[in-house]
Protein backbone atom coordinates (compact mmCIF):
# COMPACT_ATOMS: atom_id res chain seq x y z
CA UNK A 1 0.00 0.00 0.00
CA UNK A 2 1.23 3.46 -0.96
CA UNK A 3 0.98 5.64 2.15
CA UNK A 4 2.83 8.64 0.39
CA UNK A 5 0.66 12.07 0.57
CA UNK A 6 -0.48 13.08 -3.05
CA UNK A 7 0.05 16.60 -3.35
CA UNK A 8 -0.94 19.07 -6.19
CA UNK A 9 1.14 22.08 -6.96
CA UNK A 10 0.67 25.12 -9.50
CA UNK A 11 3.98 27.18 -10.52
CA UNK A 12 4.32 30.25 -12.64
CA UNK A 13 8.12 29.99 -14.27
CA UNK A 14 9.90 32.97 -15.28
CA UNK A 15 12.60 33.25 -17.93
CA UNK A 16 13.44 32.48 -21.12
CA UNK A 17 10.31 29.49 -21.26
CA UNK A 18 8.36 30.30 -23.97
CA UNK A 19 9.44 29.40 -27.71
CA UNK A 20 12.46 26.75 -26.13
CA UNK A 21 10.27 23.64 -25.97
CA UNK A 22 9.56 24.32 -22.66
CA UNK A 23 5.94 22.81 -22.39
CA UNK A 24 7.37 19.37 -24.80
CA UNK A 25 10.32 19.16 -21.99
CA UNK A 26 8.05 19.62 -19.41
CA UNK A 27 4.89 16.97 -20.75
CA UNK A 28 8.28 14.34 -21.24
CA UNK A 29 9.16 14.88 -17.88
CA UNK A 30 5.55 14.71 -15.85
CA UNK A 31 4.98 11.84 -18.32
CA UNK A 32 8.13 9.79 -17.37
CA UNK A 33 7.68 10.71 -13.55
CA UNK A 34 4.11 9.37 -13.62
CA UNK A 35 2.26 12.82 -12.59
CA UNK A 36 -0.84 14.22 -13.51
CA UNK A 37 -1.82 17.82 -14.82
CA UNK A 38 -1.15 20.53 -17.25
CA UNK A 39 1.77 23.09 -18.72
CA UNK A 40 0.71 26.09 -20.51
CA UNK A 41 2.37 29.54 -21.84
CA UNK A 42 0.73 32.89 -20.33
CA UNK A 43 0.89 36.08 -22.23
CA UNK A 44 3.12 37.77 -20.22
CA UNK A 45 5.67 35.18 -21.37
CA UNK A 46 5.87 33.30 -18.16
CA UNK A 47 5.19 29.48 -18.28
CA UNK A 48 2.28 27.26 -16.06
CA UNK A 49 1.86 24.56 -14.88
CA UNK A 50 0.11 22.32 -12.68
CA UNK A 51 1.76 18.89 -10.85
CA UNK A 52 -0.22 16.76 -9.37
CA UNK A 53 0.85 13.03 -7.68
CA UNK A 54 3.22 11.58 -5.02
CA UNK A 55 4.98 14.25 -3.48
CA UNK A 56 8.79 12.15 -3.83
CA UNK A 57 7.08 12.67 -7.78
CA UNK A 58 6.27 16.13 -7.76
CA UNK A 59 9.40 17.37 -5.70
CA UNK A 60 11.55 15.61 -8.96
CA UNK A 61 9.69 17.66 -11.20
CA UNK A 62 9.57 21.07 -9.29
CA UNK A 63 13.88 20.36 -9.54
CA UNK A 64 13.55 19.78 -13.15
CA UNK A 65 11.92 22.94 -13.30
CA UNK A 66 14.03 25.22 -11.70
CA UNK A 67 16.07 24.51 -14.65
CA UNK A 68 14.14 23.78 -17.57
CA UNK A 69 15.27 22.22 -21.31
CA UNK A 70 18.67 22.95 -22.06
CA UNK A 71 17.61 26.33 -24.18
CA UNK A 72 15.89 27.96 -21.44
CA UNK A 73 16.58 30.13 -18.54
CA UNK A 74 14.96 29.55 -15.33
CA UNK A 75 14.87 33.11 -13.43
CA UNK A 76 12.08 32.57 -10.91
CA UNK A 77 9.73 30.42 -10.29
CA UNK A 78 6.53 30.75 -7.75
CA UNK A 79 4.79 27.74 -6.44
CA UNK A 80 1.20 27.32 -4.60
CA UNK A 81 0.25 24.62 -2.63
CA UNK A 82 -3.17 23.14 -4.15
CA UNK A 83 -5.78 20.92 -2.58
CA UNK A 84 -5.46 17.49 -5.44
CA UNK A 85 -7.81 17.08 -7.85
CA UNK A 86 -6.93 13.88 -8.35
CA UNK A 87 -6.31 14.65 -12.25
CA UNK A 88 -5.58 11.88 -14.90
CA UNK A 89 -2.58 12.47 -17.76
CA UNK A 90 -0.67 15.35 -17.99
CA UNK A 91 -1.72 17.78 -21.32
CA UNK A 92 0.24 20.83 -23.15
CA UNK A 93 -2.36 23.42 -23.34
Amino acid sequence: MNTEAHVRVRVFVEGRVQGVSFRHYAWHEATRLGLAGWVRNLPDGRVEAVYEGPRAQVEKMLSWTRHGPPIARVDAMAIHDETPQEERGFSVR
